[in-house]
């Protein structure tokens, strides 16, 4: 039996958690070739783009790159969501056919005091029904010390919560009444290289800085939505004056 035919096993768990962890998602060749154009793209891409399109903690300091979206500006990472692992994993999750716009990239470099605060992806997509999930590879090892990825079990089921404009470029919202009660269900994930979580975009999760001193903590997302799913013109719209907001007090514009 195929990786592939194997995904649907994985929904039961998905569904009742809010996210399922993939081990070995991609191969080392498939890996290695991903990488290879992400070091392309970071080396001849990145800086022709917009302040938006690629943020930095410092931009004087090309190691503290930090996120990177809108990558469909190039012509492999505008083709990457339709390879046939991805599509596959995501629609066995989501339950029908989906789309994905362009993939993202996130890094916690080392000795950046750079948290993820808690937030729920569809506060920002503003999707409806919420049949979406956020495939998250790990192209480093992630551990605790990194910054895991921490999820609080179940909370897909629960709706949205209130999130408030956050200081942190790149998560403009962060969830305005994360308690206590949340943290004692938060699940740490750990990955190796390759290895990828999924998660359903009303799971609520953060992470923490990376504190080691053992470097980097990237990854490669993309979000896939399925076809019944339709957006909140006008809470989308909120939330992109909201981003502008951040930027221009961030100076990222």
């Amino acid at each position: 039996m195929t990786a592939q035919a194997q995904y649907p096993q994985l929904k039961p768990a998905y569904d009742q958690d809010g996210f399922v962890v993939v081990r070995d998602f991609l191969g080392e060749g498939e890996l290695a070739e991903l990488k290879e154009n992400l070091d392309r793209y970071i080396r001849e891409v990145v800086p022709t783009l917009p302040p938006t399109a690629a943020f930095f903690q410092d931009r004087e300091r090309p190691e503290t790159l930090k996120q990177m979206q809108h990558m469909g500006v190039d012509p492999y990472f505008a083709a990457y969501p339709r390879q046939a692992r991805w599509v596959a994993l995501a629609e066995a999750l989501v339950g029908e056919e989906v789309s994905c716009d362009a993939p993202e990239w996130f890094n916690k470099p080392p000795g950046v005091e750079h948290p993820t605060p808690p937030h729920q992806d569809n506060y920002y997509f503003c999707l409806s029904p919420p049949r979406v999930v956020t495939l998250w590879l790990a192209l480093d090892q992630v551990d605790e010390e990194k910054g895991c990825l921490r999820y609080v079990r179940g909370s897909h089921m629960r709706g949205i919560r209130p999130h408030g404009l956050s200081a942190i470029l790149g998560f403009s919202q962060a969830i305005t009444d994360y308690s206590e009660a949340d943290r004692v269900l938060e699940c740490k994930i750990e990955l190796e290289p390759g290895d990828a979580v999924a998660h359903h975009g009303n799971t609520i999760h953060r992470a923490d800085p990376n504190r080691s001193a053992r470097g980097h903590r990237r990854a490669f997302a993309m979000v896939y939505k399925g076809e019944s799913c339709r957006r909140d013109e006008t809470a989308f719209a909120r939330y992109q004056q909201s981003v502008q907001s951040q930027h221009e007090k961030l100076g990222n514009t």
